[in-house]
């Protein structure tokens, strides 16, 4: 049985799905596997690396698609690369089927099984294949250090001869992996965090990393059997904006992380609220590319509103390829190592295993 990848649009998408010692690893199960010529080359990795664990090298992409039983990719296929997908192959990757309906479709109808990572049930076995949580816990690391790039101050409090600098004040919106992590990185940096989330059990987590929870008293229960956040009710995000109100004046750096899987983000920052920070601050939105928690918040641009940046991230792995693909390669492996069945050397889709059921996508 053969695993193979192709290399992505790396104008759109820079990480891999299959790195040297991921793809040793899969070797090691008992299986092949393959990638096309050049695969890693933009980000250091050459033919060679791949070539010294067993990988064999195909010419073209075609030829990966052709002669694989099981694809890894870390986005959907496009149009011409689901033609050349063969009938009864298995397809894994982060496919996005609330925007990829079409291509989906497409590969469904192909008679290709297609597994989306980002449907993984939160349940400890499948920690280890967790593509949201390595790829959002980068996330927050990444945007505390763009933000203290774009801040132009001094973050943690400094005592000089010639004063005392105040340490910058950091909002964190969202307590999920991405924004524990945020807090975590502006923590190390010295600044003053605060963070807010719907989910009440996020509170212990905040204060247990030095970060002020900010409350919202609620009745309701705001989480998911899954974990993840719930749709608020109207009443709920007016008392949000109350805190909010007050909470913008004094922060000098707002980070949003808040999404709820498979909606549009929530609106929590509105123009008038973003309004109330002071020039010279910042917002980040990491979830601008599902439509934004904040205002003027625009994918891939930073917008300057009274004197405040707007920031919109766009393809965010991007800056960090490397440690993105090593982690994600890792949980691809996890999981293919849960298909495969050694004894009957073939995969198994075993549809009682909660993890190939919920992840597996029947119809769209």
């Amino acid at each position: 049985m053969i695993v193979g990848s192709i290399r992505e649009n790396t104008t759109l998408e820079k990480r891999v799905s299959v790195t040297p010692e991921s793809a040793k690893n899969i070797i090691g199960l008992g299986l092949k596997v393959c990638v096309e010529k050049g695969y890693a080359l933009h980000l250091g990795i050459n033919d060679s690396e791949y070539k010294n664990v067993g990988v064999e090298l195909k010419d073209t992409s075609k030829e990966v698609l052709n002669s694989s039983n099981l694809i890894t990719k870390v986005n959907c296929p496009s149009e011409d690369e689901i033609e050349i997908l063969k009938e009864n192959s298995i397809l894994i990757g982060m496919l996005n089927p609330a925007k990829n309906k079409n291509q989906v479709d497409k590969i469904i109808k192909k008679k290709v099984k297609p597994f989306s990572l980002e449907l993984l049930p939160r349940i400890t076995r499948a920690q280890s294949m967790d593509v949201l949580s390595s790829q959002s816990n980068l996330a927050g690391y990444r945007a505390v250090i763009d933000c203290v790039a774009e801040f132009e101050k001094a973050v943690p409090m400094m005592m000089t001869a010639a004063g005392t600098v105040a340490a910058a004040k950091v909002l964190v919106i969202g307590a999920g992996v991405a924004g524990l992590q945020a807090i975590a990185t502006a923590k190390r940096l010295g600044a003053i965090v605060s963070a807010t989330d719907v989910r009440a059990a996020s509170k212990e987590q905040v204060e247990s990393l030095g970060g002020k929870f900010l409350t919202v008293e609620q009745t309701e229960d705001m989480e998911t059997a899954g974990g993840y956040a719930k749709e608020t009710s109207e009443e709920y995000k007016k008392k949000q904006a109350e805190i909010m109100k007050e909470a913008l004046k004094k922060n000098d750096i707002v980070i949003c992380t808040a999404l709820i899987p498979g909606k549009p983000a929530p609106r929590i920052l509105t123009e008038d609220l973003v309004k109330l920070m002071r020039a010279g601050s910042i917002i980040y939105d990491l979830a601008a590319e599902q439509g934004g928690n904040s205002a003027y918040s625009e994918a891939g641009k930073i917008n300057l509103v009274d004197g405040i940046k707007i920031i919109g991230v766009k393809s965010l792995m991007n800056s960090l390829p490397l440690t993105a693909s090593s982690l994600y390669a890792k949980n691809l492996f996890s999981f293919i190592r849960n298909l495969y069945s050694k004894e009957k050397k073939d995969f198994n889709i075993n549809l009682e295993d909660e993890i190939i059921e919920k992840s597996l996508l029947k119809k769209v």
